[in-house]
């Protein structure tokens, strides 16, 4: 039988009680399974037969959950129980009122682009730009955004960047930011980005405190795949979500491109 899944932030007092309210209220106690997000990776083979995932907790949770479950392709509702809850639909005044329409399938389904992001280790530092297959480290999709950017050291990074094969610049910045249109309002909104309607494909290029190369963001086809490299720095870092981190060697090329993934 099909189930409904319930995922929640476990850091939230509240949100257990509140879940298992829900369950009770909505007679689901056979048709639903409850796991704190930070668990669900242990969990693959209650997704296979999920239909429908509703998460209680902020936008980070939502993001968490989304990294798992993605493969999958299946729906989330968002409940907010955090701070500023842009992706969320309910609220828990109103969650188990609006809940059953999800239910019944009586909704509306918006379809979010992802990113793909892979890095890959120099295997000489004098060369840029120089990734292959066996020099992948890491890779991880992203909702929101991927961001190469300083660690902990408050020194400027000099990030060369390529689009398509193409040079287009090198910022000497503290961070770029490479983000889809659900990403306009995290990060890349606070470093000057505009708004773009949430199922817009397209992805969002944003320097965060450039003092050369382009200051303003570029928008670009989905069909785009994006290089940046940090040649002469070993204070940068990839950011993922704002949940994953990755150091990065003087050297190292990170590709951004669509995501397979939705």
């Amino acid at each position: 039988m099909n189930k409904i899944g319930f995922v929640y932030n476990a850091l939230v007092p509240e949100a257990p009680p509140f879940i298992d309210s829900l369950i009770e209220s909505l007679k689901l106690r056979e048709n639903s399974w409850i796991c704190s997000a930070v668990d669900l990776e242990t969990a693959p083979d209650l997704l296979e037969q999920t239909t429908l995932i509703v998460v209680a907790g902020g936008d980070g949770t939502i993001l968490r959950t989304i990294h798992v479950i993605a493969p999958h392709s299946i729906p989330i509702v968002g409940v907010n129980m955090g701070r500023v809850g842009f992706m969320s639909e309910l609220r828990p005044e109103n969650a188990a009122e609006k809940l059953p329409s999800y239910l019944n399938g009586d909704m509306r389904v918006e379809r979010r682009m992802m990113l793909y992001a892979e890095v890959f280790s120099p295997s000489d530092d004098s060369l840029v730009f120089s990734p292959s297959d066996d020099s992948l480290v890491f890779s991880a999709h992203a909702l929101n955004d991927v961001v190469v950017g300083r660690g902990g050291v408050a020194r400027l990074l000099d990030i060369a960047t390529r689009i398509d094969g193409v040079d287009l610049t090198s910022y000497r910045a503290d961070a770029v930011i490479i983000s889809t249109a659900t990403g306009s309002t995290g990060y890349a909104l606070s470093a000057g980005s505009p708004i773009f309607f949430p199922e817009a494909r397209m992805l969002i290029m944003q320097p965060v405190a450039a003092h050369t190369g382009l200051r303003d963001g570029l928008v670009l086809p989905d069909s785009s795949v994006v290089e940046l490299s940090v040649a002469d720095s070993r204070h940068a870092s990839l950011s993922v979500d704002g949940l994953d981190e990755v150091d990065l060697e003087p050297g190292s090329t990170v590709t951004v491109n669509q995501s397979p993934h939705e």
